[in-house]
């Protein structure tokens, strides 16, 4: 292992190639290989996160690569994330409102144009960026989130333990798509004239499904093997603070109620549930090497740039709550590292940055032209001072970033504008619910919400979002959007209607008082907004 990670660093040492604006050849472009894991929470990847759990693979492309410290999703949830990611547009721009809306299927991606400018192109596993997917209840929630009702939508948050120390595919599907990966790499790639760009997308460390929780479960289940749990410091988990229900913001509460987290947790519980989880993350860790190995054995890494990252992170219990939906830091704050030709070694990059630089950063490393429309940054000006020198007169990257959210768990359109020292969170129109402001460099843990203890600075944050978004606009937008879906859907069932949409994942609660709730989706319905 040791003579391997000797020759990466060799490896990550070699100059950049030439890159010029032809299609590229083996000798001019490097090879990518992009790993986008789902559910990651970025702050393990440095320390002090980095203490409580085992990930070499993570560790190693820090020694030998960039490792972005501040790098963030555009929307923390599965599909709009990714489809900032693929398009390289502000979710907002390409209306990715939730789970449902995403891009449409034949949209031009970033992986498109490298293949049509002579890049050889893979991709396996996870990719979830387009419309039409996931599940029925998962668009309803979404829908009709300003609907005035309280209801459950998940299982409660629980682990469970294969009892085995030699049980190492805990997660079989995501091997099978990294074997196949592999496979690809010493079948395809490694005899291929042309440079290759390799995607894989693992659904780790996503929390399992949860049949206990009924017929349209929800996915609320942490779950892993003894081999993967003695990989995690237990001494080192932290165990959150948490306010009190009654000093929520509102907006957390009804995330936190709708997650089935409003309940008592015991410290023991919350402590499993987040062991549970880092364990997951040092499986997506074990994947990620199977590439990173297969590279080197191919004699392809010297020449190969590899890219780690996710689609949002993981609450874990923090605030809580579980799963994603929310502008903390567990769930926006995503993994970002990088290595290969050209990108600099052990380098810590504090600018923040976003999935929509994923775009840009791929057609840089082809030497492709970046379209000026995109929302993104090209990252290579980060990773070294070659690329630098080579960007230095172009557009200057902004001291911010955007990210958005508009889907289920949470009964407002959300806004959060992250600076330097600020995470600015917006909701709705800007005035029927407040807004968050946090000063991450006194409180990391974002407990203590200061927007009215700093006026000018909350203006001045506003402002600034505004001139980047016309947010309240947006919102009305969503609010339209979702009245017209649900319409359409509800009127799709005819006689049915009644009896789908008591048995949805909101069941337990629906068929307590199901006239009650039938009749706030009306009242709904009926007001114009």
């Amino acid at each position: 292992m040791l003579s391997l990670w000797l020759s990466v660093l060799a490896a990550s040492a070699l100059a950049a190639p030439s890159r010029r604006a032809g299609g590229p050849s083996r000798l001019e472009a490097p090879n990518v290989v992009l790993v986008v894991s789902d559910s990651f929470d970025g702050r393990l990847t440095f320390h002090p996160g980095s203490q409580v759990v085992k990930l070499p693979f993570i560790n190693n492309m820090k020694v030998n690569g960039t490792t972005f410290l501040n790098a963030y999703t555009n929307s923390p949830v599965c599909c709009p994330s990714r489809a900032a990611m693929w398009s390289g547009l502000f979710v907002h721009l390409t209306e990715s409102w939730n789970n449902f809306k995403g891009l449409e299927p034949n949209y031009t991606t970033w992986m498109d144009v490298m293949e049509k400018h002579g890049y050889r192109t893979q991709k396996f596993g996870k990719l979830d960026y387009t419309s039409g997917h996931h599940s029925i209840s998962n668009r309803v929630e979404a829908w009709t989130r300003d609907v005035a009702f309280l209801l459950r939508q998940e299982g409660r948050p629980m682990v469970n333990l294969i009892p085995s120390q030699t049980k190492v595919r805990v997660m079989e599907k995501d091997w099978i798509n990294t074997d196949k990966a592999v496979n690809w790499l010493r079948k395809e790639a490694v005899n291929d004239t042309q440079p290759f760009v390799l995607y894989l997308g693992l659904n780790l460390p996503h929390p399992y499904p949860s049949p206990s929780s009924g017929e349209n479960y929800g996915s609320s289940t942490f779950h892993t093997s003894l081999y993967w749990l003695e990989k995690v410091s237990h001494n080192a988990i932290k165990i959150p603070k948490w306010l009190p229900l009654s000093e929520m913001h509102p907006i957390d509460y009804y995330s936190s109620y709708t997650k089935n987290c409003t309940g008592k947790f015991t410290k023991k519980e919350i402590k499993n549930i987040r062991a549970f989880y880092y364990a997951m993350c040092a499986e997506t860790d074990a994947m990620l090497g199977e590439i990173i190995l297969a590279l080197q054995h191919l004699d392809l890494l010297h020449k190969t740039i590899v890219v780690f990252t996710s689609d949002h992170g993981e609450l874990a219990m923090e605030h809580r709550q579980f799963y994603k939906m929310s502008m903390y830091e567990a769930s926006a704050h995503i993994p970002l590292l990088m290595m290969g030709p050209g990108i600099e070694a052990n380098l810590q990059v504090s600018n923040v940055v976003s999935l929509v630089d994923i775009y840009p950063t791929m057609l840089d490393i082809a030497g492709i032209s970046v379209p000026q429309n995109l929302s993104g940054y090209s990252l290579l000006p980060l990773t070294s001072k070659t690329f630098k020198n080579e960007h230095r007169f172009k557009h200057l990257r902004p001291p911010w970033i955007l990210s958005e959210f508009h889907g289920c768990n949470v009964n407002a359109s959300t806004y959060m504008l992250r600076t330097d020292r600020w995470k600015y969170i917006a909701y709705s129109d800007g005035v029927s619910v407040l807004p968050q402001l946090f000063d991450l460099s006194l409180d990391p843990d974002e407990l203590t919400n200061i927007a009215t203890k700093f006026p000018e600075v909350t203006y001045s944050l506003d402002q600034k979002l505004r001139s980047i978004i016309n947010y309240p606009d947006v919102s009305a937008s969503v609010h339209q959007y979702n009245k017209e879906q649900f319409l359409t859907w509800k009127q799709s069932l005819g006689q049915n209607y009644s009896h789908i949409i008591a048995n949805l994942r909101w069941h337990q609660d629906w068929l307590r008082e199901p006239k009650k709730y039938k009749h706030a989706i009306n009242q709904w319905l009926k007001h114009e907004h």
